[in-house]
């Protein structure tokens, strides 16, 4: 009985939140502290769904490092398979927009299984160097653009004439942002669901102990493939909602330091936490977006060129929050979140104890 409730809370509560997040283009209201525009404004939408997307993808990127223990350096290659395949096919071969989603997951798929298995030949930081290799030679081939499909460094615009009207110009931000949004759902049951699966579990086993595994008479390499394919697949899905999010394709999402940003949200979040990387990626989105404006604004620029030079640089900000986070919170934001229910389950411990020796 209590173990159905806690079955029921646990899948309760993301329900409860994502549906109280679908109702925020409704707000008219302003947070002058946290947004320079009201909440309801196509700027403020379109940088709310730009986090939800980015916490989606540091979520996929969870389910190869957070729960599997894979380090992988090419995350990234499948985000600009799902990014540039369906944008390519819709505006450069003219097809119409739900063929090319279909045939963007089929090759994201078959391009996942393959690199996946040659890649887990291999592992530890060999594994990272060769997704690595793979994701380089991916950003080579769209920068080069052979057959003048990517456009090269000026990036492939979407033609909007083949895309869904709904998620077409400024006023149909607030439908980007529930697009944003669904991503980010879908791909978080998905992942709760398929951790607390058996194969989910033995990912978990791999990531402890890859060994004691193997006595077991388990094939580690089998699980890891299965955990390498669903990350993939859905980054790729992530690919596709970034095409119209952005309403287009850029060589953002092919470079390498694209995948070790998603490894920065998972850390800051808190690896192996369902909801950690989604909170890391959130944050850092927006941390990224608003400490430029904090560099760029008039109390700044007062400041001694000592102290304004560093603050104006909005990586260098990051990463010092992110050397707080490592260091003052090892286990992510997450883990803060466990250590303090931790403590109240020690306090609750204490204070009933005492009535329980005294019977």
């Amino acid at each position: 009985m209590i173990a159905n409730r806690r079955i029921v809370l646990d899948w309760l509560w993301p329900l409860v939140a994502f549906g109280a997040l679908a109702f925020v283009p409704k707000l008219g209201f302003s947070i002058p502290k946290l947004f320079d525009q009201p909440i309801d404004s196509p700027g403020t939408l379109a940088l709310l769904a730009a986090c939800l997307l980015y916490g989606g993808l540091a979520l996929t990127y969870d389910i190869q490092f957070g729960f599997t223990g894979l380090l992988s350096f090419g995350h990234a290659l499948y985000i600009a398979v799902g990014a540039y395949i369906a944008n390519i096919a819709i505006t450069d071969w003219h097809w119409s927009f739900w063929p090319s989603i279909l045939f963007t997951m089929g090759v994201a798929f078959l391009l996942s299984v393959l690199l996946g298995f040659v890649s887990l030949r291999v592992g530890g930081i060999a594994f990272a160097m060769v997704t690595l290799a793979f994701a380089q030679a991916g950003a080579v081939l769209a920068l080069k653009d052979p057959h003048h499909w990517t456009h090269g460094e000026e990036g492939l615009g979407a033609d909007y004439t083949k895309l869904p009207k709904a998620f077409v110009g400024i006023v149909n931000t607030k439908n980007l942002y529930w697009l944003a949004l669904a991503f980010v759902a879908v791909v978080f049951f998905i992942v709760r669901w398929t951790v607390d699966s058996s194969p989910g579990r033995i990912w978990q086993a791999i990531r402890e102990n890859e060994q004691r595994v193997e006595v077991l008479g388990l094939r580690p390499r089998a699980y890891k493939l299965q955990a390498f394919v669903l990350s993939s697949t859905l980054a790729a899905v992530g690919g596709i909602v970034y095409m119209l999010l952005y309403s287009g394709s850029t060589l953002v999402v092919t470079e390498p330091n694209f995948t070790l940003s998603l490894l920065l949200m998972v850390v800051i979040g808190g690896a192996g936490s369902r909801w950690g990387a989604v909170l890391g990626g959130i944050l850092y989105t927006y941390l990224d977006d608003r400490l430029i404006a904090i560099g760029n604004s008039s109390a700044v620029e007062g400041l001694p060129h000592a102290l304004r030079t560093p603050i104006e640089q909005p990586l260098f900000l990051l990463g010092v929050i992110f050397i707080l986070i490592v260091v003052f919170l090892p286990g992510g934001l997450a883990g803060l979140v466990v250590r303090g229910r931790m403590s109240g389950l020690r306090r609750i411990e204490a204070a009933v104890r005492p009535g329980v020796d005294a019977a």
